[in-house]
This record gives C-alpha cells, sequence and structure tokens, in this order.
C-alpha cells in the first residue's frame, strides 16, 4: 500500500501500535501555576483554558511545516493532548479530498484524480510522522491511550477509502482507459500501484463482504496494540540485578553499561542491572561466567509475552490469524501469505520458501560444526555442561579467540560511535558526494537527538536526524524514519529522514564503544537514510524507501559492507586511549572470524521466517496455540536446540505489532541475496569505492524508488538476475554445484506496470 494517501493511513495505524513506554513531560500548562502555590479552586479557571488553548494549539500538527531546510517538524510545540484532536481533523479533510475528486463530473484523468490524491495527503502525513516518532522513542501511558483510541479510527479511515466504489471506478477508468498508454513511465507505474492496492483491499467485493473485510480491519488494528504494549511491559517490567560479585567475566564497557542501565532506574534493585532488551542481554550471554545467571537472562528475554499473565501474547496472536485467514478469503486469495507475498519481488510464497529451504541446511550444518567446536572447549575446561542456548554465544565468543584468536572486546576498543558515525558520513561523500554539517537551528523531539544538514556540491539536499540511546519508552533495536520524503510535484521537496539506535549512553564525557555487529548494524540503517537521502522522483507515493519490503532491505544490507573497507578501518576504527588505528593483524582476525558464527546468526533468523512463512499459509486456526505451533513447526525443521528462534511468536514484533513483516520476515534473506551480488559488482569492477559502480548503484538502485520494477532496476544496474549462489559464498556456506555456473534468482515474475 505505498500511495501516499493511503500509506498515511496505514502508517498511522502501524505507528499506533509501536512498541513504547515512557513517563511524558507535564502536558498541562495550568501545572506551572500550580506548581507555584495556586490551589486547586484558583486553578480551575486556567485548566479550562488550558484546554481551550490545547484545542487550538494541536492545529500546529497539520500545518505545514515552517523554519528552514523546506520546514521541519515542529517538535518543540507537541503535547500528547493534540494527537487525537489533530489525527480525527487530518482524517475529516483527507476524506473532504476524497468526495471532491468522486463528485466531479468530468471524465476521469490522471490530472484529476490520481494527482489529487498525491496531493491531498499533507495534513494526515505530517500528523502521523510526529504521532509516530512519540510512539516509538516517547510512549508512556498516555501515547497509549491515544493508541487505543485512535487505532480502530484509522483502520475504519483506510477502509472507507479502500472501499470507496466511486473513487476506484475513477481509477479503473484511467487504469483500463484508452489514454494509459500516454502517460508517462513513472505514472503508469502510479496508477497500476493505486489499482492494485485498491483489488488487493477488495473494492471488488459486495457491500456484505465489504462491511466484514472493514470490522475485520479494526478489531485487528486494536489487537495490533495489545500485542506491541503487552511485550513492551514485559521488556521494561524485568530487570536482571547484579551484585559485584555476579559481575565475572564481564568486560568494563559492559560493566559500565551495567551500572549505567541501573542508573535509568534509580538503582532500585542493586548498582548493575542487564535490561529485557537485546542490546543488554547478547552481550551478557557472551561475556558472563555465570551459567545460571546467563540462563536466568536468557529465559528472560525469550520469554517476553509469554509469561502466562496478562500480558501474554498467545491468545492474541490467534485471535489475530483467525481474522488474518478470514479476511484473505473474502479478498479471494488461497492464504494470507499469498496475499501478502503478490506485489513483492518474490511474488509467491513457493518462491519465498525455495530460496529459504536452499539455505536452510547449510545453516544447521554449520550450527553442528560450531557446537562441536563449542562442546570441545567445554569439555577441555572440565565444564561438564552440554551446550544450551544460553551457553552458546559464551562459548562461540571462546571458539573465536582459540580458532581465530579473535577478542570481540579487544576490537570493541577501536570502534567508538562517534568515531563511526563520521565514518559513514565519508562513505556516503566518497560514494555519492554527500556532505554532513551538523546544525542546531531545528527543534528536536528530545535531547538526545542531533541533526545534520545533507548537501551535495554545496546544494541542500535534505536533513539527518541522529537519535543513539535508549530510553524508557523507546522501542527496542535500530530503524530508519522518513520524516518527509522527497517529491516534485509542485517544485523540488527534500527529504527529512532519521537513524534511531538503542546504545547505552556512557557518563558524561566517556566514548561509547560498540560491538563489531553493532557497527554492521549502524551501517545497515544508515544505507536506509541513504535510500532516502538519494531519492530523485515525481511522485511521493514512489519515493524513497517505498518499495517492496523484500527489495527495501538491499541497499541497507549492502551498505554493511564499507564498514570493513580499509578506507574506512584507518581513518574511523581508532583506539580509544591511543587514537591508533586498528592494526590490519586484528583486520585480518575480523575478516577470518566473519563467519565464525554464521550458523547461529543465520539459523536463528531462518527459524523465524519459515516459522513465519509456514504459518501465514495455514487457513484453519480452530483450536490454535500459538506456542504449540512454534514447537512444533520447529521440530519438523529439525531446529537445533542449542539455539531459539530469533524472535519466538509471542514477541514477534515484525508480524504481530502490524502487518509490515507478516508472512514476509524471509524479506532480509531473499535482499541479502540481492547484496551480495552486488558487493561481488563492486568488488569485480575494482573495489568498494569504484566511482562507475557506484554511479551506477545511485542511478538504477538509490535514486529510482519504486517508479519501475525493483527487478528490472536491479538488471540495468548489474546486467543479470541476482546469483543466489553468492548468497551462499557470502556466508561462507557450500554451494554445491557452482562449477556448472551461476545461479540466477528467478525475481523477473514481480509485478509489473503495463507499458513499461
Amino acid at each position: 500500500m505505498k500511495s501516499t494517501l493511503f500509506i498515511g493511513a496505514s502508517a498511522l495505524a502501524l505507528t499506533a501500535v509501536a512498541a513504547c513506554t515512557t513517563t511524558q513531560d507535564s502536558l498541562d500548562s495550568g501545572e506551572a501555576q500550580i506548581a507555584a502555590g495556586q490551589s486547586a479552586a484558583d486553578t480551575s479557571d486556567d485548566n479550562e483554558m488550558a484546554e481551550m488553548k490545547a484545542d487550538a494549539d494541536w492545529k500546529i500538527l497539520l500545518a505545514d511545516w515552517d523554519g528552514p531546510y523546506g520546514g521541519v517538524p515542529p517538535f518543540d510545540k507537541v503535547e500528547v493532548s493534540m494527537f487525537q484532536p489533530a489525527l480525527e481533523a487530518a482524517i475529516e479533510t483527507a476524506q473532504e479530498g476524497i468526495d471532491e475528486t468522486v463528485s466531479q463530473t468530468a471524465e476521469p484523468t490522471f490530472e484529476n484524480t490520481i494527482l489529487p490524491l498525491e496531493e491531498g495527503a499533507g495534513e494526515i502525513m505530517r500528523v502521523s510522522t510526529v504521532y509516530g516518532i512519540w510512539a516509538s522513542n516517547l510512549s508512556g501511558p498516555e501515547v497509549q491511550a491515544v493508541q487505543r483510541e485512535v487505532a480502530p479510527k484509522l483502520a475504519a479511515f483506510q477502509d472507507s477509502l479502500y472501499q470507496n466504489a466511486d473513487l476506484f471506478a475513477r481509477i479503473d477508468a484511467i487504469y483500463n482507459g484508452e489514454d494509459f498508454d500516454a502517460l508517462t513511465p513513472e505514472q503508469q507505474r502510479l496508477v497500476w500501484d493505486y489499482y492494485t492496492d485498491f483489488t488487493r483491499a477488495g473494492a471488488g467485493l459486495d457491500e456484505a463482504d465489504k462491511s466484514r473485510v472493514a470490522e475485520i480491519n479494526q478489531e485487528l488494528a486494536s489487537l495490533y496494540t495489545t500485542f506491541s504494549n503487552n511485550l513492551l511491559h514485559d521488556e521494561e517490567a524485568y530487570v536482571t540485578w547484579l551484585t559485584e560479585e555476579e559481575l565475572s567475566g564481564l568486560p568494563q564497557s559492559v560493566i559500565s553499561a551495567a551500572k549505567s542501565a541501573a542508573g535509568s532506574r534509580d538503582n532500585e534493585g542493586g548498582d548493575y542491572a542487564i535490561l529485557n532488551t537485546r542490546s543488554s542481554m547478547d552481550p551478557f550471554l557472551t561475556y558472563s561466567d555465570n551459567r545460571a545467571l546467563r540462563e536466568e537472562v536468557w529465559r528472560t528475554y525469550y520469554n517476553r509475552g509469554d509469561n502466562g499473565d496478562a500480558y501474554d501474547n498467545n491468545q492474541v496472536i490467534a485471535d489475530i490469524m483467525k481474522l488474518r485467514a478470514e479476511r484473505s478469503a473474502l479478498l479471494g486469495y488461497d492464504n494470507y501469505a499469498a496475499w501478502s507475498i503478490e506485489k513483492a519481488v518474490a511474488k509467491t510464497p513457493d518462491a519465498a520458501m525455495d530460496l529459504m529451504m536452499k539455505v536452510w541446511p547449510a545453516a544447521k550444518a554449520k550450527v553442528d560444526s560450531e557446537v562441536a567446536a563449542m562442546q570441545e572447549i567445554a569439555d577441555a575446561e572440565g565444564a561438564d555442561i552440554t551446550i544450551a542456548p544460553w551457553d552458546y554465544r559464551y562459548y562461540a565468543e571462546k571458539v573465536r579467540q582459540a580458532e581465530y584468536d579473535f577478542d570481540s572486546e579487544e576490537v570493541k576498543q577501536y570502534l567508538q560511535l562517534e568515531n563511526l558515525r563520521e565514518g559513514m558520513f565519508w562513505m556516503a561523500g566518497e560514494l555519492y558526494g554527500f556532505e554532513f554539517q551538523p546544525v542546531d537551528n531545528v527543534p528536536v523531539f528530545h535531547e538526545d537527538v542531533r541533526v545534520w544538514e545533507v548537501l551535495r556540491d554545496g546544494e541542500h539536499v535534505g536533513l539527518w536526524y541522529f537519535d543513539p540511546y535508549a530510553r524508557s519508552g523507546k522501542r527496542s533495536g535500530a530503524w530508519m524514519n522518513a520524516y518527509r520524503t522527497q517529491d516534485n510535484i509542485n517544485g523540488y521537496t527534500t527529504p527529512i529522514v532519521s537513524n534511531n539506535s538503542n546504545f547505552v549512553e556512557g557518563a558524561e564525557g566517556e566514548p561509547i564503544l560498540i560491538s563489531w555487529d553493532d557497527a554492521s548494524t549502524l551501517f545497515h540503517e544508515f544505507g536506509h537514510a541513504l535510500h532516502g537521502l538519494n531519492s530523485n522522483v515525481t511522485y511521493p507515493s514512489l519515493s524513497g524507501t517505498a518499495v517492496p519490503r523484500d527489495y527495501v532491505e538491499f541497499p541497507s544490507q549492502v551498505h554493511e559492507n564499507w564498514l570493513p573497507t580499509p578506507e574506512v578501518l584507518q581513518r574511523y576504527a581508532l583506539h580509544v586511549e591511543t587514537g591508533e588505528p586498528i592494526p590490519q593483524e586484528l583486520v585480518d582476525k575480523i575478516e577470518r572470524a566473519a563467519n565464525a558464527r554464521q550458523g547461529f546468526d543465520t539459523t536463528e533468523y531462518l527459524a523465524s521466517a519459515l516459522v513465519d512463512m509456514k504459518l501465514h499459509t495455514m487457513t484453519d486456526f480452530t483450536g490454535f496455540d500459538a506456542d504449540t505451533f512454534e514447537r512444533e513447526t520447529l521440530d519438523s525443521l529439525g531446529m537445533p536446540e542449542e539455539l531459539p528462534m530469533r524472535h519466538r511468536m509471542p514477541q514477534f514484533a515484525h508480524v504481530f505489532s502490524g502487518e509490515g513483516y507478516a508472512a514476509g520476515y524471509y524479506a532480509y534473506l531473499w535482499a541479502d541475496t540481492f547484496s551480495a551480488d552486488a558487493w561481488e559488482a563492486f568488488e569485480e569492477a575494482g573495489g568498494p569505492y569504484d566511482k562507475e559502480t557506484a554511479a551506477k548503484f545511485q542511478k538504477w538502485i538509490l535514486s529510482v524508488g519504486n517508479t519501475i520494477d525493483p527487478s528490472e532496476a536491479y538488471k540495468e544496474f548489474r546486467g543479470h538476475a541476482p546469483d543466489t549462489n553468492a548468497l551462499m559464498r557470502d556466508r561462507g556456506f557450500g554451494v554445491p554445484g557452482e562449477a556448472s555456473g551461476a545461479t540466477d534468482m528467478d525475481v523477473g515474475a514481480g509485478a509489473e506496470t503495463p507499458g513499461e
């Protein structure tokens, strides 16, 4: 659902369930007067005035953004009380625009039907952007209360759009009309996008079925909110407190992070804390010598949403799947996965499964060899254990040190967050001619956030916001947001993008050291930002990262490859104490150890992707139990017992907090096939910074958005479809029959636009 007006509604529904909780600052302007000593009676009139003021102030969320750089989000004027009235008003305005479009007597044309849809979504996009930022970064009881209220309304609005028979009739007339061929290729692609989304949403159903689809969508919107908030509760409610004696094995950087985490919880349970997030759990399991504590931290993390209490997500998942299956049948699809993947590059669930099952046996075999090496070390140490899931990271690190003389903590001393950020800037300059200049003349939503202006040849390109630190109320993980997408409808509109992470902030003035994996993630998310910043299209619906989900991860994943290049490491991987660049000997160790834990990384990911796909090809959910399905499916796949799936179902936010990656978690592997093959293009051309290859990558991958079919765009860049064996080579897996030649992925069956 890429069209701008509809992406507004869809984005609102998704951001309404973003997992976040925090305590919001005081929202009532009357509180300052109460604090000054006024009694409740004295402030009643003031409170009334404050409410009237809020009634007027929410309109700031709808207004065109003012200020420098073509306008910026008014973060300094936002109060949570504004969101619901602003969202409701934006919906009303959008509906008025739709009504005006369909009431025309003129024959449908691109200019009088499609173009107004592209131009008329400004208000709803602006308010949804700010609302989504609060939901993802500054959530709390107030924000969650808004989510519960507006999620069904947003779902209803989206349904009213897609089920508008008169609007669909106009779009259909353009798509199937004799003047379609006279449109530009980009306009044809946009019309096809609208037409396809309408048909997939049930525009052709009878009124009874339309009504039921609308009911289902509203029920799902509420369930997605519940799932997200349950998960968020478990991420914030559970903390493992440590004493000084329980820090054995932890390097100083992890100890400092645990101390900082405890401080963020007011040291309510001690001086050191392991939070229930991946960024806190992962290093603890890697280094802690205390096996009992490793098991405790592991179980706490992997039981999120699965504790049999009021926040348990198993019944929520069952309810979601019943509704998804019913809706898919009403829309005429065999199952939810068939509906979900139809517009993706993979096109069908079978195509996605074929790629996953090609990799799955090799990944499991790599796990077997990894576990054998771990068990050998454990036995040699006299540990008297059998490797369990809470041991995997710990002994994998020992194997890396023993077999590759690779010490993650040694590498970490060269990976300072701020230096790596500068390294990303340098990479973007070398590849795309970007310059990044810090600015302080725009408002931000939190004091942690910093902003840079992006320029090329001295000309303004866009803005990049960076929010690196964890905080209460911020969703876990790392991600990219587009605050404003690029377009060129009425003059050139420049993009505004952000990268958000969850690094634990150290003491004031203390450099933040990050792991090699976190550094790769940093470059990955910056790749998404570069995708948005390089966009050069006409219509916002097709701009930047608005591409199929099994393609959108490709540009970001390929950018991870620039981190280990000597050009970046020698300039920006500098020792925290000496300032010396990382020695080549250590770089060689990184390269040798690059695939040391590839079995774990690939298998835990693929397990989640396979469970996701198998779940969404089901149609009967009578008596469905998520835990049972997960266990039985993993057993049937021969899942190694030494590790879990990356996202167990009760915490699988990609799939159950919305529909962004439902039946689509395979997308990372599919996109990685593109990225592995694309990286070989740079290597074949003479190196990572080959100007000609970078220019082609920018032209055919980063700048075109969704204006042409991604499969065709890739072929223009590479000269052929992706070679799936490139992925196997990249991961250090065997490639059966490679001598017989490359195996190109069949990506030509993706959605096409007539006339292209």
